[in-house]
């Protein structure tokens, strides 16, 4: 009865990493993942034709394409989903957690993937939203800090230590241009040392501010527990080659990227893949070829400045992200909750530019 053995073998698999999660803990299958180092989309959402609710085969068949193109998870509820669906008006949060989930579930997957849920608000809203994440089975709350300008640094850590004692948390520096707010390096360093924080992403498009994030990791009694991810989608290949060197105590403390969570890598992911593949493979042969990676680099974050609309301080970037996932054929519209959530002015005519030179099958 080999089919029923493999059942039973599955049925075990799941039990173990059901009884293994906990608010500071991850199935062994899921923490060996995320610290090797995986693809990890934002996931975009998909919306009907004409409407303002969820296209539900269309948001399964954006998941399914992001597992067969080899990525290790996906993240949800996050900003490239729009921070919009927990408005009253829209009421999507839970809906678009719910559907992504069932469609990892229903393919039912021999190897771990890592369901992450964008947690957003005021400390009570970030509970709930951790508390309706493990409900449809997420393994971590990527955790945003914008949009809590009346909360001060000791207030945020509270809040981060609320949510932890929930769901095991991936700690987020978000950009202030699209709603994120400068923390300060004791911040990250206190941040660091709370029980359940085992990862961050650290999207700050900034040197300055990514290096105090990953220097508070390395000063950390944790440092060895927490796995960073860049989610600096203007850098992304110089971060997952770079490894951050600090001397602490007479010893030297090294970090790197193991692997990215970003918006950039939401389209063409299969692309994203076999690049992170590179990466590990040069950084294994002791940096032979870097030079070829970092004149790719150039070319991912050239295209980066098309499709997230740099030019216009970002206002076009998550249609911009539609708009390349409606050339692969995974949307059949740009459209976003807001109306104002449109391509900017030339920023269709950068889209085809871009295309033309490095993805000249999405030209249509």
């Amino acid at each position: 009865m080999p089919g029923r053995q493999l059942i039973n073998q599955h049925i075990f698999r799941k039990e173990m990493e059901t009884t293994k999660h906990t608010p500071t803990a991850l199935p062994e299958g899921i923490k060996a993942l995320l610290h090797r180092g995986v693809v990890i989309p934002a996931h975009p959402l998909v919306l009907q034709p004409g409407k303002k609710s969820i296209d539900e085969e269309a948001q399964k068949a954006l998941t399914r394409y992001y597992v067969n193109s080899g990525a290790g998870g996906v993240a949800v509820g996050v900003h490239t989903t729009q921070f919009e669906i927990r408005d009253k008006t829209f009421s999507l949060f839970e809906p678009v957690l719910k559907t992504v989930a069932e469609a990892i579930d229903e393919l039912a997957l021999p190897a771990p993937f890592i369901k992450i849920a964008g947690i957003c608000g005021d400390t009570r809203q970030a509970v709930s939203e951790a508390e309706t994440a493990l409900k449809y089975g997420y393994h971590m709350g990527l955790l945003s800090m914008g949009g809590l300008s009346g909360y001060s640094e000791e207030q945020l850590l509270d809040r981060v230590r609320a949510v932890a004692a929930v769901i095991p948390v991936f700690g987020f520096y978000l950009q202030p241009a699209v709603g994120g707010r400068i923390l300060s390096y004791d911040f990250w360093r206190q941040f660091a040392e709370i029980p359940g924080v085992l990862a961050i992403k650290i999207a700050a498009f900034n040197r300055y501010h990514t290096i105090d994030v990953v220097k508070a990791v390395c000063h950390s009694s944790r440092r060895d527990e927490i796995a960073l991810y860049t989610g600096n989608d203007d850098n992304i290949i110089p971060d997952l080659l770079t490894p951050y060197r600090f001397t602490i105590d007479g010893a030297v403390v090294e970090k790197v990227f193991v692997g990215g969570l970003l918006g950039h890598w939401a389209f063409c992911t299969e692309h994203a893949v076999q690049v992170l593949k590179e990466v590990k493979q040069c950084v294994d042969s002791g940096y032979k070829g870097v030079e070829n990676l970092l004149a790719k680099g150039i070319e991912v974050t050239d295209t980066n400045a098309a499709v997230f609309d740099v030019a216009n301080n970002f206002h076009g970037c998550i249609a911009g992200i539609h708009e390349m996932l409606r050339r692969e054929g995974l949307m059949t519209n740009t459209a976003c909750l807001l109306e104002k959530e449109v391509l900017s002015p030339g920023q269709l005519k950068k889209i085809d530019d871009i295309c033309t030179r490095y993805f000249p099958l999405l030209m249509s």
